[in-house]
């Protein structure tokens, strides 16, 4: 038996975006198509607002609230990893935030960066784009454009939440798949060029 994902009345899915069953969402909330919410995705937007960007993937476990004053905004083409905790803040485009970051308040999480694993970014910090950020508090250890890599995932990510929909929890192992990735890489790069 297959069950709906908890939507509260002003959570708003634009189309054909994946929301897992035991996704729970709350308050004024915005999924963009090609967005994916997976297993046990917490949004609570009761105050501010939440949105979600195209093809970016909120994943297992995260947890998302808004600020007393800030909203929290996701940018296109992101992949929000497992135990994620978004706290009122902004994550540009092409941006990948690692396994169990903290990113607070008020922050900005410039297009194309990556927030390493277990990253705790104190309120305010801004980081620029194509960073690569470390640390408790978090900070910027090395710049390079992140952009394609971050893109590549959420193709991954899109791809497989289009699989979960139908059914298909295999997609990823398939040579039919790998070869689909190698053909995504070639366009991107050449989009890039």
């Amino acid at each position: 038996m297959t069950t709906a994902p908890f939507l509260g009345p002003d959570v708003r899915n634009l189309g054909a975006a994946y929301i897992d069953p035991s996704a729970r969402l709350f308050g004024q909330v915005e999924i963009a198509p090609e967005a994916s919410i997976w297993c046990n995705v917490v949004m609570r937007a009761e105050s501010q607002h939440v949105t979600i960007g195209p093809r970016t993937n909120i994943q297992d476990f995260v947890m998302i609230h808004v600020g007393a004053g800030t909203p929290t905004v996701v940018g296109a083409n992101c992949s929000i990893t497992h135990h994620v905790t978004l706290h009122g803040c902004e994550i540009g485009d092409d941006c990948l935030i690692g396994i169990g970051a903290t990113i607070m308040d008020g922050c900005v999480i410039g297009a194309g960066s990556i927030v390493a694993g277990g990253a705790f970014l104190k309120e305010g910090t801004v980081v620029p784009p194509h960073s690569i950020v470390m640390g408790a508090p978090g900070a910027v250890t090395r710049t390079r454009d992140n952009s394609l890599a971050n893109r590549m995932n959420a193709f991954l990510y899109w791809r497989n939440a289009q699989a979960y929909a139908a059914g298909d929890y295999r997609l990823w192992s398939r040579d039919s798949f790998r070869a689909e990735m190698a053909a995504e890489r070639k366009r991107l790069m050449a989009a890039v060029s």
